[in-house]
């Protein structure tokens, strides 16, 4: 069965992730954060108290019930690319507990040549109640489209400045950055099995679009927030081209008043993020 239209508005039963200092440093290392940064990566350095980075929402959720997906509908997991993704932190992400969320599926649009599933899932501490975060984000499903569906919003949230953006936050990826993320939870063997990438057209496995936004997040923390996880509050963005392991991110980032506009290009002058927008907590 292909992507079913009717799957608007599903709804996942509550689901739990358990994860604790070990998880939040390891995701640290596997989105770039170096012995420069060891308020993400130490728990046991002196005069150091662990924290965690905001983008660790993307992974803190662990996975969604399969059958959200099941009711989505069928299709080959080779063709689905991550488009667009969004953190909205209402609070500082704890270094360990556990993390109880919903998932629903609130748009599904046809694109003719792909179909894209649009997913929020509201994540609460499971000790306090205490909603932390939501996210939003997007699968683009190549050759499931043309089912007669809603086309979709076809323009950018964000309009991006045309001048030198203010800031600019190099980092360099390594060959085994996919193998690394990995470990934070997402498996899929488009990162990891050469065989499985060539399926999917790629010549090599791709780094995880999820991999690139949180490098792309620490640069925007360390920069517009100067590294205070409490003032990390709305990033946005879409995925656009494919990073390699071992590819340079460069983070270019335009200051706003309470935030600012981003975009990530790689050192070949590829964009790979693009529309970005971040917005301090209030």
């Amino acid at each position: 069965m292909p992507i079913d239209p009717s799957a608007l508005g599903f709804k996942s039963a509550e689901y739990e992730n358990h994860f604790d200092q070990r998880d939040v440093m390891l995701y640290a290392l596997g989105v770039g954060a170096d012995s420069n940064e060891l308020l993400f990566c130490t728990e046991n350095s002196s005069g150091v108290s662990l924290k965690t980075l905001p983008t660790f929402a993307v992974v803190a959720i662990g996975t969604p019930p399969l059958d959200l997906w099941m009711a989505a509908g069928r299709f080959d997991p080779s063709q689905l690319l991550h488009g667009e993704q969004s953190v909205e932190l209402f609070s500082d992400i704890p270094t360990k507990g556990t993390i109880v969320s919903t998932t629903e599926i609130v748009g599904i649009y046809d694109k003719i040549t792909a179909a894209v599933v649009v997913t929020e899932t509201t994540a609460k501490d499971k000790e306090t109640q205490k909603v932390l975060f939501k996210l939003t984000s997007s699968a683009f499903i190549k050759g499931e489209g043309n089912f007669n569906g809603d086309r979709g919003p076809s323009a950018a949230r964000v309009t991006m400045p045309e001048g030198d953006p203010d800031l600019v936050v190099s980092y360099q990826t390594q060959q085994n950055q996919a193998l690394l993320y990995r470990l934070s939870g997402d498996r899929n063997p488009l990162h990891s099995d050469p065989s499985f990438a060539r399926l999917a057209g790629f010549d090599r496995p791709i780094l995880h679009g999820l991999c690139s936004f949180g490098f792309t997040g620490r640069a925007i923390l360390n920069t517009l927030c100067d590294s205070d996880t409490s003032r990390f509050g709305l990033m946005s963005a879409r995925f656009i081209t494919p990073v390699f392991p071992g590819d340079r991110l460069d983070v270019k980032i335009w200051k706003q008043e309470n935030g600012g506009l981003f975009r990530t290009e790689s050192q070949r002058g590829d964009v790979v993020i693009d529309f970005g927008m971040f917005k301090t907590r209030a």
